[in-house]
């Protein structure tokens, strides 16, 4: 099974799903990469001060994400993409992934609002018929971990129209992505701890 590439002990703590064989491209051609997002989250535990804590912004838990990644040399990166048409050169467009390295592109949604998962499928489809990425990981929460929020007393700053798995795979199933391998991966209440 294609999964088995990721360890079983990570496979417990998280719903782990592929498109277009993600899993095959990342364990052939970018094992490095695969090892530091299977590393990232492995060592990651969703505190439960952290759920609580109040403010905006981008909150520790993603920070944890971020930091773990940039550590190991993960870039954000953004592509500028431009079309000449005879002698004129338009610049259409510019995408930013939160993290590259090498080929690999990895998007952290842990509570934005929801049309950010349509951003960053796009962005990978782009990327990907442009040929600057090969697969593309997206980090997200499970619908489970509701009951967790709700029962700490903030389960409305986790509202329905903010990014989790539900409203993510349906954009996923549209081809959001387009032909890009997609490594989506969900954190589940296995990953809770109380502090």
């Amino acid at each position: 099974m294609a999964l088995d590439v990721i360890p079983a002990a990570t496979r417990e703590r998280y719903h782990i799903e592929e498109r277009r064989h993600a899993c095959a491209v990342l364990s052939v051609d970018f094992a490095g990469e695969l090892k530091n997002i299977v590393d990232c989250l492995d060592q990651f535990e969703l505190l439960r001060s952290e759920i609580v804590v109040g403010g905006g912004g981008k909150t520790r838990i993603a920070r944890r994400f971020d930091d773990f990644l940039t550590l190991c040399e993960w870039k954000e990166r953004s592509i500028k993409v431009s079309r000449t048409i005879g002698e004129r050169t338009v610049e259409a467009e510019t995408h930013k992934v939160d993290f590259c390295k090498g080929r690999v592109a990895v998007e952290v949604e842990w509570n934005n609002k929801d049309p950010f998962f349509s951003r960053d499928l796009n962005a990978f489809r782009l990327l990907h018929e442009l040929d600057v990425i090969s697969v593309g990981v997206i980090i997200t929460r499970t619908d489970e971990l509701q009951l967790i929020f709700n029962a700490l007393g903030v389960g409305t700053k986790y509202g329905a129209s903010t990014t989790h798995w539900s409203k993510l795979i349906p954009r996923v199933d549209a081809a959001g992505a387009g032909s890009c391998p997609l490594l989506l991966v969900g954190i589940t209440p296995k990953c809770y701890r109380k502090d």
